[in-house]
């Protein structure tokens, strides 16, 4: 049996996943969208991906590629594979579907997928996302997910280097 029948969610390309949202929607199920780049996950990641399911009935995950990751963070960011992150991602209970894509920002998704609730973190204000106002033209809803300090991957990385032993 394949590694994937035992992940709970799946990835999915977009003709895929726009037959998952409207097959929710037939069923009246409320569709929560959230992206990111989920670098080195942890309980941050974890705990807002939960809260996130919560405010609706399916997530469907957007996940940055590598290279929009390598846009967003520098070098030599991602340390994890798209490939990696997508089946870490898969694994959670929280998580129903995951989608890649290749922009810094999901615009082109939401504007395709036109999920009821799009969640971002707390650490960002509604004014200043991209994306808020394709999901408001369409009638859909922007909610901040409780942002949980020092569980960042740059915070985790910063942990890692200021214990490392010195290279002298």
């Amino acid at each position: 049996m394949p590694m994937d029948d035992f992940l709970f969610g799946r990835v999915l390309e977009m003709h895929e996943a726009l037959a998952f949202r409207h097959m929710l929607g037939a069923r009246k199920k409320r569709v929560v969208f959230t992206n990111g780049c989920f670098d080195i996950l942890h309980v941050g990641h974890v705990e807002y991906l939960a809260w996130a399911r919560a405010q609706g009935d399916a997530l469907i995950v957007g996940l940055n590629g590598d290279a929009s990751v390598r846009d967003l963070k520098g070098a030599p960011r991602p340390f994890v594979t798209f490939d990696e992150r997508a089946r870490l991602l898969c694994a959670l209970r929280s998580v129903d579907v995951v989608i890649g894509f290749a922009e810094r920002t999901p615009e082109a998704l939401l504007e395709q997928l036109r999920p009821d609730i799009h969640v971002k973190s707390a650490q960002y204000r509604i004014d200043e996302l991209p994306e808020a106002r394709i999901v408001t033209a369409y009638g859909g809803e922007v909610r901040l997910a409780p942002h949980r300090e020092g569980s960042s991957t740059t915070d985790i990385v910063e942990r890692v280097r200021a214990h490392a032993p010195s290279k002298e």
